[in-house]
């Protein structure tokens, strides 16, 4: 079945949103969105990522992307296998992880209702990339990141949440080398 939405032109930023499976909440801890932040500091150092935007949500990343190197379908590709297997591998290991249990029997089940998998499921299959065609999109799909986490309640000022590129255009470097849009 065909989707709707497609990366057709890799010259162009897009908006993905990679969504970890019925929502669960793992990114409330530090150690697994630090692995993810690796990831992309690896795909930006090996693969040609760009990263001109993203935020890190409890259950969710919102990234502006674009690529000078591989196509940015395989480098998606790529860096959610895996941050999928690093992170269930943190998780098994995690002895404090109090939700251990609970978590990798949802990758587990979700996993078996896909035959695309081996064993787990950690992160939805689609992206729904959205191509930034104009400057107007841009902008509202910047400030749509970085208002996430204070919609959410995490913070009051975009610039106060620590995984998210909202520092860096406010003029405070982040945790992530980003090149600007625009």
């Amino acid at each position: 079945m065909s989707r709707k939405y497609k990366i057709r032109d890799q010259t162009k930023p897009y908006f993905v949103t990679l969504t970890i499976v019925q929502w669960v909440d793992v990114f409330t801890r530090n150690e697994y969105r630090n692995i993810f932040m690796d990831s992309l500091r690896y795909c930006i150092a090996n693969k040609g990522l760009e990263v001109y935007a993203y935020c890190i949500m409890t259950n969710h990343v919102h990234l502006i992307i674009g690529t000078h190197g591989e196509d940015l379908q395989s480098i998606l590709r790529d860096l959610k296998k895996f941050t999928s297997v690093k992170i269930i591998k943190a998780i098994e290991d995690n002895q404090l992880e109090s939700r251990k249990h609970w978590m990798l029997w949802i990758f587990r089940r979700s996993g078996e209702q896909n035959p695309n998998n081996e064993k787990y499921q950690f992160w939805l299959q689609h992206n729904h990339p959205i191509e930034i065609q104009t400057i107007e999109v841009a902008m509202q799909k910047l400030q749509y990141i970085h208002e996430n986490p204070v919609k959410a309640g995490f913070v009051s000022e975009p610039e106060a949440y620590l995984y998210s590129s909202a520092g860096d255009y406010s003029g405070r470097k982040g945790l992530l080398d980003i090149d600007f849009l625009y």
